[in-house]
């Protein structure tokens, strides 16, 4: 009798165990969407540059995918909008310049954004840092869009320490918790904010209730104020010594408190016992602020150009995923990607098929492409289109390998090459901290982080090489946007180096129809003037959601 029930028993808890490792095998994903705020091109170790240590970033890399082909808007507010909505900027009327604190508009209201569409599907969504969506009144915000808390800010950059933005000459505050303004969090350090934020929303995140969307939109690495362009922290500055120039060297230090940061998102993710069920995204929102361009001092060697440019240093970002669903990793994989793909792609992965029937009527521009990478297939997008700002004249479309520049941005003064370069031997790469550092251990003890020589292997392969390499100082080549359109083979010549609009004129030709077809569709430009009536001395010195609290009908 007792050799029954003992049978019994352990039969019933084999069934249990099955049953629990099938509902672990079909559990949503938690999503983790980091962002980082004008990043550049050549400013992570796995893109190639050892002259900015990022071990974190880097382990996430090496054993997950590094995005070889991957697109974002060439400035803030167009790509979060494109992240949000998986539409262009040019549909939603984001597409020139940015979201200004004082200007009476936002995200329209009638697009429903990433967070609401995963909370459809279960999720529980939380934000910190950045939103630069809208804010002039409270239903633009966070709170009111999907997300179940946000500390941060609503601006597009501010004061690492004090949390002032400064913007038009108007100075005020602008640090929220929710809805409140958070004077308790001056003197904390924006990045650690950011993070404190992130680590208590997934230790106290119950997985039991369904998955988690965390979206992790950092200040790091935009440049500050002013009067304090560059406000890194001095133990940091002081750790990056081998860096010559002391402006860059500060804007690595803006880079490693930003790599600090993931490596405690990832530790904390493995504490909680998630790290093995979560997706993992790191991106830029665009490209970096070279060689003083903001205040700045990014590199996005070799390419060509800065943020807000649409060339390839404005438009081509670093990024990655991490998963342990993408079964054919790590590798560098060549899918081209936008961010606008991000929405139905992250539906996909956590809801299958049945969660993008969600989008049928939406029209999107964002495309799956969550097969593609899972099984290492060919990218269902064949075009991306990079901007049109009939504003300022400029507009750039890829299709397959070809690329059109048409017009450009501040009158051409930046579309150049620039540094700097870095150290690119494998040698001066400190390959043990990768190891040692806090994703990277968290990773191994899943057992995933590749052997050194694999890593290496990695890196040479996402490292963008061009035969003819031109820095600023280059002579002039045989593209004038301004005078004529530009054409460039990007696979062949991803640094833009050789105009082949004379070589392949039906080429030309056919892109430039494309661009005017496109355009066709385009919503006008969102863009209002400052209202004076948002401006901070009139509340309290804060920038807050005025238009709850005025007539905003006599608006200059």
């Amino acid at each position: 009798m007792q050799m029954r029930q003992s049978f019994a028993m352990q039969l019933q808890l084999q069934l249990h165990l099955c049953l629990l490792l099938i509902g672990y095998a079909i559990a949503q994903p938690h999503i983790i969407f980091i962002l980082a705020d004008d990043l550049g091109f050549n400013d992570v170790g796995f893109r190639g540059s050892a002259q900015i240590p990022t071990p974190n970033i880097d382990a996430l890399a090496y054993s997950g995918l590094i995005l070889n082909r991957y697109y974002v808007n060439p400035i803030c507010t167009p790509s979060r909008s494109a992240l949000m909505t998986a539409k262009y900027p040019i549909h939603t009327g984001m597409q020139h310049t940015v979201l200004y604190a004082a200007e009476p508009r936002g995200l329209p209201l009638n697009l429903k954004i990433l967070p609401q569409y995963l909370n459809d599907l279960g999720y529980t969504s939380h934000i910190a840092g950045k939103w630069h969506l809208g804010h002039w009144k409270r239903v633009y915000t966070p709170l009111y869009r999907g997300f179940s808390s946000h500390v941060g800010y609503w601006s597009g950059h501010q004061d690492y320490n004090d949390h002032s933005a400064v913007e038009h000459g108007q100075w005020g505050l602008d640090m929220r918790n929710g809805t409140e303004l958070a004077y308790d969090l001056h003197g904390q350090y924006t990045t650690d904010v950011i993070t404190q934020h992130s680590l208590n929303v997934i230790a106290k995140h119950n997985s039991t209730k369904g998955p988690l969307f965390l979206y992790v939109a950092h200040a790091a690495v935009h440049s500050g104020n002013p009067y304090n362009p560059l406000p890194a922290k001095d133990d940091i500055v002081r750790r990056l010594g081998t860096i010559q120039d002391y402006k860059r060297r500060k804007y690595a230090a803006l880079v490693t408190a930003m790599d600090d940061s993931v490596g405690r998102i990832v530790e904390q993710l493995r504490k909680s016992h998630m790290l093995d069920n979560s997706i993992i995204i790191f991106s830029t929102d665009n490209g970096g602020p070279a060689e003083g361009f903001n205040s700045n001092f990014a590199s996005n060697y070799p390419l060509r150009g800065v943020k807000n440019t649409l060339w390839e240093g404005g438009v081509r970002g670093a990024g990655l995923v991490w998963s342990a669903q993408l079964s054919k990793r790590p590798r560098v994989a060549d899918q081209t990607m936008h961010i606008a793909d991000w929405l139905p792609t992250l539906l996909e992965a956590a809801g299958g098929e049945a969660a993008l029937a969600q989008l049928n009527n939406a029209q999107l521009d964002g495309m799956s492409v969550w097969q593609a990478l899972l099984k290492n297939e060919v990218s269902p997008r064949k075009s991306v289109l990079h901007n049109i700002d009939d504003i300022w004249g400029s507009a750039a479309l890829s299709v397959g390998d070809w690329k059109l520049v048409k017009g450009t941005n501040y009158n051409g003064s930046w579309d150049g090459w620039y540094g700097p370069a870095g150290t690119r031997n494998l040698r001066d790469y400190d390959w043990y901290l990768v190891a040692k550092s806090l994703a990277g251990q968290a990773l191994q003890q899943l057992k995933v982080l590749p052997k050194t020589a694999d890593m290496m292997r990695a890196r040479e392969a996402a490292n963008v090489i061009c035969k003819d390499a031109r820095l600023k100082d280059a002579p002039n080549i045989s593209c004038n946007p301004l005078k004529a359109p530009c054409l460039f083979n990007i696979r062949e010549d991803p640094c833009e180096q050789r105009n082949q609009a004379d070589v392949y004129p039906k080429v030309l030709e056919l892109m430039l129809k494309e661009l005017q077809l496109i355009n066709s569709t385009a919503v006008p430009p969102a863009n209002k003037p400052d209202d004076p009536l948002g401006y901070p001395r009139f509340w309290n010195y804060t920038w807050t959601n005025f238009g709850d609290y005025v007539d905003t009908n006599d608006c200059i």
